[in-house]
């Protein structure tokens, strides 16, 4: 009898939604070979639930307060069907190569959770300098064991998790609703940062700035950037200038352009909180 080695090397995804009808099936599509797919929702208004039960998710639904504390309680309330979660955006979508390696790693019992980097796009165009790829964040991951932490407007692994790194990557469309949507998500997150930033203690240091791993060294960098002046420029000059940004073409001219915005209204966000 042939055995059904994808079906033994198999894992569960879960969707965090809110009125998400517009992206929603891309990410549903791209998980066509996952046979238990999970949405849990925070009171979508519009066909979210309808288009995730129509491609066979499973719905739940719980009142939004934190990413960590929804993806905690999912992990920890809801039976999934196998012990891996790959844990996805609605505008994100899994890709044949990462499937495949999630799919590999599936039977790691040594480990808590994986690293994945997105590949980050605007206006359909990969910019991987001006998002600093591999961005990598905790996304496949042992449930219900794994443990979330909140850290400004999104999560981390919590300290004591034992953490790998996946080489394939999920993708991330940053612009699916336009500049304008984009700007007035990241306005609000950068309120959340400011405030995260003045009122939780961090465990980085100075010379984590020089760190050997990555991971650090891009964290400790966010953290310390909250003291310069002129943030806007000096972030564009970052991404443009100094990470390559002008080599994602004009994409990563109007993205780069748009981080600074995010800066300068990080920096209002600080200003207000000072006051």
């Amino acid at each position: 009898m042939a055995i059904n080695f994808r079906a033994l090397h198999a894992y569960s995804a879960l969707i965090l939604t809110l009125n998400e009808e517009r992206d929603l099936p891309r990410c549903l599509a791209s998980l066509r070979g996952c046979d238990d797919i999970v949405v849990l929702d925070s009171g979508s208004t519009d066909r979210t639930s309808e288009i995730a039960q129509a491609a066979g998710a499973r719905v739940f639904t719980r009142r939004f307060d934190t990413f960590a504390d929804q993806r905690n309680h999912a992990q920890r309330t809801i039976a999934f069907r196998h012990s891996w979660v790959f844990h996805l955006d609605a505008d994100e979508q899994m890709t044949p190569e990462l499937d495949a390696e999630c799919r590999t790693e599936s039977v790691r019992r040594d480990i808590d959770g994986f690293y994945a980097a997105p590949k980050m796009l605007w206006n359909g165009h990969w910019i991987p300098r001006c998002t600093d790829f591999p961005a990598y964040q905790a996304r496949y991951v042992r449930a219900p064991e794994f443990e979330f932490i909140e850290v400004g407007h999104g999560q981390r692994e919590a300290h004591h998790m034992r953490m790998g790194h996946l080489r394939a990557s999920y993708l991330h469309d940053l612009s699916s609703g336009g500049e304008s949507e984009w700007i007035e998500k990241h306005r609000r997150y950068a309120r959340i940062e400011a405030q995260h930033h003045m009122t939780v203690k961090s465990d980085l240091r100075p010379q984590d700035l020089f760190a050997r791993e990555r991971l650090r060294r891009r964290r400790a960098l966010k953290h310390y950037s909250y003291q310069f002046h002129c943030r806007p420029i000096l972030r564009f000059i970052y991404q443009y200038l100094l990470r390559g940004g002008f080599l994602d073409g004009a994409a990563g001219w109007q993205y780069c352009k748009l981080l600074a915005r995010y800066e300068a209204f990080s920096t209002e966000a600080m200003r207000a909180l000072r006051r």
